[in-house]
């Protein structure tokens, strides 16, 4: 019975020494778990953040595009094992993906003035009939947006007529394009110069990046909407 006493006092210790080590960890004594129950009620914008990553905007580009201009990312074939890719604003327009790409020249029609596809066909330019391709762009309205990847072989069935509609619309290399060529090309019905987003790497032994294969091409930027569109 004598021992009662000091057991409540001791009872008492413990119990006010636990009631201690709690109150300060929540109220955020060193090495305390305070700050995470504190994230838990307060609001997003005074919660302490990682440092973000860089920021991605439409079709992962670094930057955002202007008032009336549509952001695009455009990638060609990997040799004959990669297909290519074709984004505009954040829409996958053809991807093997979306298994509406093949061997050849991958093509996407575009309203240059709502950003909306049209149509987006492969044409096999290897053995299939380049009557179908240009029964394709002969009849394009003004306005109409042109995004092309290449993919395998963009030319062997490529005659003088292809390759001046293809000029027509503004590009530059067309008049150069070979057997495995790698291109990637943006165009407009109605152009009046020669379009800025184009590029082409020719098929060679000495520079080729795969087997038998020039490296694949990535091209992003932003296209100003066209004004009139029909």
């Amino acid at each position: 019975m004598r021992l009662a006493g000091p057991l409540r006092i001791v009872a008492l210790i413990v119990t006010v020494g636990l009631t201690w080590i709690v109150v300060s960890i929540l109220l955020g004594g060193p090495g305390s778990g305070f700050p995470r129950i504190q994230q838990l009620f307060s609001s997003p914008e005074n919660s302490a953040t990682a440092e973000p990553g860089a920021r991605k905007y439409k079709c992962g580009l670094p930057q955002p595009c202007p008032e009336e201009h549509l952001a695009f990312r455009m990638v060609s074939g990997a040799a004959n094992v990669i297909g290519p890719k074709i984004c505009l604003e954040d829409k996958m327009l053809m991807s093997s993906v979306k298994d509406n790409v093949g061997r050849g020249l991958n093509i996407a029609l575009v309203n240059g003035v709502s950003g909306e596809l049209i149509e987006a066909r492969a044409f096999d330019m290897w053995a299939g009939d380049v009557n179908d391709l240009l029964k394709f762009i002969r009849p394009l309205h003004e306005g109409t947006l042109v995004f092309v990847a290449s993919y395998d072989d963009p030319a062997t069935k490529m005659n003088e007529e292809t390759r001046k509609l293809f000029s027509d619309l503004g590009s530059k290399n067309v008049k150069d394009l070979a057997f495995r060529d790698s291109w990637v090309f943006v165009g407009a019905k109605g152009v009046q110069n020669k379009s800025p987003f184009e590029q082409h790497v020719k098929n060679s032994k000495h520079t080729n990046k795969y087997e038998g294969w020039p490296e694949a091409l990535e091209m992003e930027g932003c296209i100003p909407r066209r004004t009139t569109a029909s």
